[in-house]
């Protein structure tokens, strides 16, 4: 009897030692579980690196996307803020555990587990008040650490084309002409543009008069080897390409988005901007041969291309006729024509006035070489010529060259007007000069390069160079007295050019 109550005892003993031996490490193993990571190291992961609301608005709207946030680590975190950077001023709101929001504080996920964050926009595209774009960042702190998801919209309604191609090494794009394609953009919506616009090989893109595109910062108009681009300006509806920004602020300022790019195509497939405002970019126009010497030309006439940070046109190793160009305030060059080529401009006007900081370089500058991987010079034949025309700015000399032996190249400026300290009496290369005369230009704080009545580009033209560009970039007719530069003096003009 007593060896069967000891029998028992020890039976009990041993069940309530299991008992706590199990109890105890459940409860360490629960403790530990909910040991929360506090490294600076840990930092959340996204299902996506921004969230695009593309729905085009047509009237007053709302739309949602799911945002997952991940918690990768083994153990848990707290999330100590999640909140929108406008904060209550944003277009915005968040839902995070069924509150509708634009800040949230500790949120803690378990190791290895997620959460759902749903963003919201509401939009009045008819609201005049609105960007084109609307945009706010979706900010979250853990532990220190700081990161952000983009939240972007179209504020407006218009044509929204957005970057879907995204390779290393290139631009954010999307094809908007592809090859064998003829597409053509119209003046019945505004054109936004987001990452880069390309026309593929031999495709084709119109812009018909009227259109205006805009676009967002990096954002540009790439016509890929073998496209064609046609834009199709009148004087009275020019094409306007400029930033999506509509702020007064950022009417006239520079850096707004990054350029229009050219590439080489073959022999009568020109490429042609008639009748265009191009403005506030990095480069106005950059045409340049990139896989093959260019055959085919860039036909530039009654295009304006102002306030851009690096240059008005950049050109490598092409061919480019202009007449009734203005080109001004830009930071680099208002044209840079490099690597050689052919170039022939009549009745323009390039005048550098930029006012954002120190600018070394000439407005004009020719050189007949590009460098080779060990920066040596490789000369290619450059031949320029520039007629009725005004060369001008701030510096004292706004016209230079970079030749090298090696390669067939001229240069020749004739009845031009000229801002420069160089020698300009060889008339293998200067013809009927005014040099370093204040072509007392209307008003360049306003950006009005007419001339006055007492400018001295007056009636200094050659009529012969005039025929071909009889009427000037405002349709007033030259005829047999034509002035320097794309506008031509008209007595009692109006005050008021824009």
């Amino acid at each position: 009897m007593k060896f069967l109550q000891k029998k028992n005892i020890l039976k009990t003993a041993f069940r309530t030692g299991f008992f706590l031996l199990v109890s105890g490490m459940f409860f360490l193993t629960a403790c530990k579980k909910e040991i929360l990571n506090t490294s600076p190291d840990v930092k959340l992961a996204f299902s996506n690196d921004s969230i695009i609301f593309d729905t085009v608005f047509t009237s007053l709207g709302s739309a949602t996307h799911r945002l997952m946030v991940y918690n990768r680590s083994k153990s848990k975190i707290n999330i100590s803020d999640i909140r929108l950077e406008k904060g209550a001023a944003s277009d915005f709101r968040i839902n995070v555990d069924g509150q509708a929001t634009f800040d949230k504080h500790n949120i803690e996920i378990r190791g290895g587990d997620s959460i759902f964050i749903f963003a919201r926009v509401t939009i009045d595209p008819n609201n005049a008040a609105n960007p084109f774009v609307v945009e706010d960042k979706l900010l979250f702190s853990t532990n220190g650490n700081s990161q952000s998801i983009k939240l972007v919209a179209w504020g407006k309604n218009a044509h929204y084309i957005l970057a879907d191609h995204h390779s290393p090494g290139f631009p954010s794009y999307k094809i908007v002409a592809d090859s064998l394609e003829n597409v053509t953009w119209t003046d019945k919506k505004p054109i936004v543009v987001y990452g880069y616009a390309v026309i593929n090989s031999y495709g084709s893109l119109t812009i018909d008069a009227g259109t205006k595109i805009y676009f967002h910062k990096n954002s540009g108009l790439w016509v890929y080897a073998n496209g064609k681009l046609t834009v199709s300006g009148t004087r009275e509806h020019p094409v306007v390409f400029q930033g999506d920004r509509l702020e007064p602020y950022y009417a006239e300022l520079p850096g707004q988005w990054d350029r229009i790019w050219i590439m080489e195509g073959p022999d009568g497939r020109d490429n042609t901007i008639n009748n265009a405002i191009i403005k506030n970019g990095f480069i106005g126009i950059q045409a340049e041969s990139f896989f093959k010497k260019n055959q085919n030309k860039l036909l530039l006439k009654n295009v304006i291309i102002e306030n851009m940070n690096g240059a008005g046109i950049l050109s490598k190793t092409y061919t480019i006729d202009g007449q009734n160009l203005v080109v001004a305030n830009c930071g680099g060059y208002c044209l840079a024509l490099t690597g050689g080529g052919n170039y022939n401009f009549i009745q323009s006007t390039f005048a550098d006035y930029w006012p954002y900081s120190i600018r070394n370089n000439p407005a004009v500058l020719l050189t007949n070489f590009l460098k080779d991987t060990n920066n040596q010079p490789v000369p290619s034949p450059m031949h320029f010529s520039l007629g009725n025309s005004i060369i001008y700015g701030y510096n004292e000399n706004e016209f230079g060259t970079g030749m090298v032996s090696g390669a067939d190249s001229s240069y020749y400026l004739n009845y031009c007007l000229i801002k420069s300290n160089l020698k300009m009496d060889n008339p293998a290369y200067f013809n009927h000069i005014l040099k370093n005369k204040d072509p007392k230009f209307l008003d360049i704080e306003k950006q009005d390069y007419r001339i006055d009545s007492l400018s001295p580009a007056i009636g200094r033209g050659n009529p012969a160079i005039s025929a071909a560009a009889p009427f000037d970039i405002l349709g007033n007719p030259r005829g047999q007295a034509p002035d320097l530069g794309a506008y031509q003096f008209v007595s009692g003009q109006s005050k008021k050019l824009k």
